[in-house]
């Protein structure tokens, strides 16, 4: 199984905000996630932003999950390295 960490998107109408998730690369961005592993609230302000759990991060990224390209730039920002 192909395992992907991603993005899915909660919220109103121009007010969004997305749970960093741990999900099969073959889903659908809002079906049945593996686990949570952080929060990006794009609308509030630049420190409350994002929140991650970073020992599961890490956790996932060495048993093979691949990031998306925006998971990976809010990785970056929060200096979690890749590998």
């Amino acid at each position: 199984m192909s395992v992907k960490i991603r993005l899915k998107k909660f919220g109103a109408k121009a007010r969004p905000y997305y749970r960093i998730v741990i999900m099969d690369a073959r889903s659908a961005r809002d079906s049945k996630t593996i686990e949570e592993v952080g929060l990006y609230h794009p609308i509030e302000a630049e420190d409350k932003q994002i929140r991650i759990d970073e020992e599961r991060v890490k956790y996932w990224l060495s048993k093979g999950a691949q990031p998306t390209d925006t998971v990976r730039s809010l990785l970056n920002k929060k200096n979690i390295r890749l590998g």
